[in-house]
């Protein structure tokens, strides 16, 4: 259901997570929520970062606005991503570092390379029990972010698909790994739907690795279609929310986890069998390779396709030119009313600093102008573009100086 898109063409955003102020020092370390609450120091810098994050998202003229991730701890190589629940869903405990013989091959990288710090650094709980569901906070964490602007807020979170990549079962409750993801999936089906029940519209799941495991496998694989299934419990009974399936190529630290990518054997999946309203697709930092695959469908397209059109593993920022341009690259093969405009993905969790955040964001939003205007559309006000709020302004000449 398109409950946050329906009334706007090209609507315009990023995928989520965002850096935070230097002074948003403190993180919730596992603990609830509402116990970091209590401290009055945490209380202010949480809520006065929510509302920056938000300030800044509506100053760059973004059309649909996100919480930042601001709730996931500021840890190695956005481990929290993947942590936030983890740390605490009855049945997981300690941080361990994954063993070889369960670790993903998509996962080893050779010594002397990042990729190898990132995941022989990071540790995960163990499965020690039957997984279950205990709160996560998501509804509190939207209100609060919700309170702070009259534009929708999209909560975005990791889906259970790619937590159970790595975890190690140290318990007899499950005789494979695919009965502890599909309890992984029904605890988080159960936050999402209390994240819905709160008034949230717009939730986005983030990352099923399908596409990851049908470029490597096949579409075909047991394991694939698993998944597939895995992810449709997860989001079970969310036919009243505009759900969007985000996915990319690995984002660790900003780091790309695969070099071979390629969406074509998982497209039809995402498109026609995964519940969902707007599948995401990390396009720009990937020349755009596979955008001519959305032309060529012969049953149509049943969602929305949100096309990456700034990367956020590059330094430079964008200007709203070069964003329009590769929004006209899209439009080639994807109708207007079917294209939503973000970023390949987060900036946040390790990632690119604050400032180019924000004007990869400000040229996101000004090259969607760009090419509202030439198609006749309604454009959006950029507060970042307006000449009369620059931070400083040239006088103009009076008639009188010389």
């Amino acid at each position: 259901m398109f409950t946050v898109t329906k009334d706007i063409m090209l609507p315009c955003t990023t995928t989520g997570s965002f850096p935070r102020p230097r002074w948003f020092d403190v993180s919730m370390w596992g603990r609830p929520l509402d116990t970091c609450m209590m401290d009055v120091r945490f209380r202010e810098k949480f809520q006065d970062a929510l509302a920056v994050v938000v300030s800044d998202q509506e100053r760059a003229g973004l059309d649909i606005i996100t919480h930042g991730d601001f709730h996931c701890d500021e840890d190695f190589a956005g481990r929290s991503w993947h942590h936030y629940p983890l740390q605490r869903w009855k049945g997981l405990e300690g941080d361990y570092l994954q063993s070889e013989e369960t670790r993903s091959p998509w996962l080893r990288y050779p010594p002397g390379t990042l990729l190898h710090e990132i995941y022989t650094g990071w540790r995960w709980p163990i499965v020690v029990d039957k997984v279950e569901h205990r709160p996560l906070d998501y509804p509190k964490i939207w209100r609060i972010t919700q309170a702070k602007t009259r534009k929708p807020v999209r909560f975005g979170t990791c889906c259970s698909q790619v937590m159970s990549l790595f975890l190690d079962i140290h318990t007899d409750k499950y005789k494979d790994k695919r009965e502890l993801i599909w309890d992984l999936a029904v605890a988080m089906n159960k936050e999402l739907r209390a994240l819905r029940d709160a008034g949230c519209k717009c939730i986005q799941v983030e990352e099923p690795c399908f596409h990851f495991m049908a470029n490597s496998l096949g579409k075909d694989h047991p394991d694939v279609r698993f998944m597939l299934e895995a992810y449709n419990r997860e989001v079970e009974g969310l036919d009243d929310v505009e759900i969007w399936i985000h996915t990319c190529w690995g984002n660790p630290n900003m780091q790309r986890v695969m070099e071979d990518t390629s969406y074509a054997a998982s497209l039809e999946m995402y498109l026609y069998e995964a519940k969902g309203d707007v599948w995401t697709v990390e396009m720009k930092d990937r020349n755009f390779k596979d955008i001519e695959l959305f032309g060529s469908l012969s049953k149509g397209l049943p969602k929305k396709i949100a096309v990456g059109v700034v990367s956020h593993r590059t330094l430079q920022a964008d200007r709203p030119e070069e964003v329009a341009a590769e929004i006209r690259r899209a439009l080639k093969y994807i109708p207007p009313e079917k294209l939503v405009i973000t970023s390949d993905c987060g900036f946040g969790r390790q990632g690119c600093n604050r400032e180019i955040a924000f004007y990869k964001a400000a040229a996101i939003a000004q090259g969607t102008n760009i090419v509202r205007r030439e198609l006749g559309l309604p454009t959006t006000y950029v507060p970042a573009a307006d000449p009369a709020l620059q931070i400083d302004i040239v006088p103009k000449k009076s008639a009188t100086t010389s």
